[in-house]
């Protein structure tokens, strides 16, 4: 498919496709799924290999959320009935990060619900990143609490944070409708809040809440000119209790498109399989392992994941292996701080063509010739871990 040829061979250059041709990966067949992910599996082999990198979450503080994001079971007004708790003590959040350490996590993501931390949350996480460095040598850590202010970045970097997480989730010209009480621009600020600090930028997006094509391709898009080193890609679990509970609009095989759009358009940063791989991709998730280099290990935020032992058991039987401590993820290029862009701009760069590239028509998204059937079964709530007297999944 010369498409295909097209969009492997500028990925291998880090050059970013069209706008057309991330539209046309999405509106593959199936008939067309394999040849789809060979490609892109290629580019996600050149940059790295055939490597995956495990991360762990740990939910500081569940539930009593005052934002109103329509995809959350954590929001505010939502009925789902989640874990609901406040903050865990540093030694109570280390504790679970040892778990996800000991099953082979690299990263550990401390996540708060919240619409940003109090400067005296941002004392207590730090406290909290400096136990948990002090147990784990050489792990990396992650924060994902919400907008920042001014200086909390810098505070949260000199406590020992890697990397901060704050997803665009979304496109600019859709964010509205999912949420009211912040915008689209504050999730932007924020991410170059963390960017300024010298923290890695993690930030992704959420699909399957009804979005079309252009949506989907319109945020990657933003994400590649944002620059974040770390682009999670999170399928919607329609919570009960959640204005979303009725959008199941996603096969696995959509899954593997969208994840395959990812990819070309960021070809040489950390592209995660994040929340919602069990529900969505179901028996098909080794085939993603082909298209992303991270996944989350074990449990969500408020949803349960498969067994820890069961994710290594797929990265084993796909051919694939566990990224070390010791190995860097990023390829050399971006992970050197202050090194050039190659020829080609790509996402380590930002080059003339890291913008849009010419105006596409809006097209509803691709329908599927029979509408995925709602899988509520498969949407288990976490009822272990931190903030229970259970033992974690990890």
């Amino acid at each position: 498919m010369d498409l295909l040829n097209t969009l492997v061979d500028k990925g291998l250059r880090r050059e970013l496709p069209t706008r057309e041709e991330a539209l046309a990966v999405l509106a593959t067949s199936d008939d067309d799924l394999l040849e789809v992910v060979a490609a892109a599996g290629k580019v996600r082999r050149q940059w790295f290999g055939r490597r995956v990198k495990l991360n762990y979450l740990v939910n500081l503080k569940s539930g009593l959320c005052p934002e109103d994001c329509s995809y959350c079971s954590q929001r505010l007004g939502s009925k789902a009935e989640i874990l609901k708790y406040t903050w865990l003590k540093p030694d109570e959040a280390s504790k679970a990060a040892a778990a996800g350490v000991a099953g082979g996590a690299k990263r550990v993501c401390l996540v708060a619900s919240g619409r940003g931390p109090t400067d005296r949350d941002v004392d207590r996480v730090s406290q909290t990143i400096e136990a948990i460095k002090e147990q784990n040598e050489g792990v990396e850590v992650c924060a994902c609490l919400g907008l920042l202010s001014a200086g909390q970045a810098d505070r949260l970097r000199s406590a020992g944070a890697d990397a901060y997480n704050h997803n665009l989730n979304t496109s600019e010209g859709t964010y509205g409708d999912i949420t009211t009480t912040h915008t689209y621009a504050d999730r932007v600020e924020t991410v170059q809040q963390a960017q300024a600090a010298g923290l890695s930028a993690c930030s992704g997006l959420i699909a399957g809440m009804g979005e079309s094509d252009t949506d989907l391709v319109d945020v990657v898009f933003s994400l590649r000119e944002l620059d974040p080193d770390s682009v999670p890609v999170n399928f919607l679990i329609p919570f009960e209790g959640t204005p979303l509970a009725k959008e199941w609009n996603l096969t696995p095989q959509r899954c593997l498109r969208i994840l395959a759009m990812v990819r070309f358009v960021c070809p040489d940063v950390e592209v995660r399989l994040a929340g919602g791989r069990e529900v969505h991709l179901r028996s098909m998730q080794p085939l993603a392992l082909h298209l992303v280099n991270s996944i989350f290990l074990g449990d969500y935020l408020t949803s349960e994941g498969q067994a820890g032992q069961a994710d290594l058991d797929m990265i084993a039987d796909a051919g694939f292996e566990v990224e070390g401590a010791g190995t860097t993820t990023l390829p050399r290029h971006r992970a050197e701080v202050g090194a050039e862009p190659e020829t080609g701009g790509g996402c380590g760069g930002h080059s003339a063509g890291c913008g849009p590239c010419g105006d596409v028509a809006d097209e509803p998204a691709a329908v599927d010739a029979e509408a995925p059937a709602a899988r509520t079964d498969l949407v288990s709530v976490r009822r272990r871990g931190a903030g229970t007297d259970l033992a974690p999944n990890a």
